[in-house]
């Protein structure tokens, strides 16, 4: 985050009419600034790396170099932007290829434009976001491939079971830091460990798997 109460923002998305749409939606809120526009992969890599925005809006959907290829590209930099991807595609393959890749939320772009505004209000203050009707895609998705092992089960140390549930509530990684009092490198270190113990691949898929497994429990 820079330092300033407005979040710098830039989107990277082939279709010049969505680009001006969330232009004119960023402009209504004086949090968000965007600082940046690229109508493919390539050229909002160039962009993402010069800019270091806040937020990155990212498409899957881009001809060349597709969002997937991008968001990989992006988190193998050492700029520390959340990626949001912002698309159509509610397919199951696409949610979780995404998130997987290290997505820091994941929206789609048929929500009402004043929701999208508050998914991005909260990405800006660090936490995670999907739209709703996703979460209980990702839920099934992760239950039928019968992988992640059970919380309860998995032989986290209290610190990782902490860490786990302040994952499930949104808090990135510099949030929790801040919150437990310990360094930002201390936290991706636990999280990485929770992960594969989980047997999961990303923060997003930890939130919600905890969050499916409580409500499962209260049913």
């Amino acid at each position: 985050m820079n330092n300033t109460q407005t979040s710098t923002v830039i989107t990277i998305d082939d279709h010049p009419l969505f680009r001006k749409g969330v232009a004119d939606l960023i402009a209504l809120d004086d949090s968000l600034s965007l600082v940046g526009e690229a109508a493919c992969g390539e050229e909002g890599l160039v962009l993402a790396t010069r800019l270091s925005p806040d937020l990155i809006l990212l498409d899957l959907n881009m001809k060349g170099m597709d969002g997937i290829e991008t968001l990989k590209a992006i988190k193998n930099t050492e700029i520390s932007s959340r990626v949001i991807i912002l698309t159509v595609s509610d397919n199951e393959e696409h949610v979780v290829a995404a998130l997987r890749a290290g997505a820091d939320g994941y929206l789609l772009k048929d929500m009402e434009p004043e929701e999208i505004l508050e998914r991005l209000q909260v990405a800006a203050k660090g936490r995670l976001v999907i739209s709703d009707k996703l979460t209980e895609l990702l839920a099934h998705a992760l239950r039928e491939e019968a992988t992640p092992r059970d919380p309860d089960k998995a032989g986290l140390t209290e610190r990782e079971e902490q860490i786990l549930n302040l994952i499930a509530s949104g808090l990135s990684n510099k949030l929790i830091a801040r919150k437990l009092d310990i360094t930002e490198g201390t936290v991706k270190v636990h999280v990485k460990h929770l992960l594969k113990k989980l047997n999961l691949h990303s923060r997003l898929e930890a939130a919600v798997w905890v969050v499916d497994k409580k409500k499962f429990r209260s049913q």
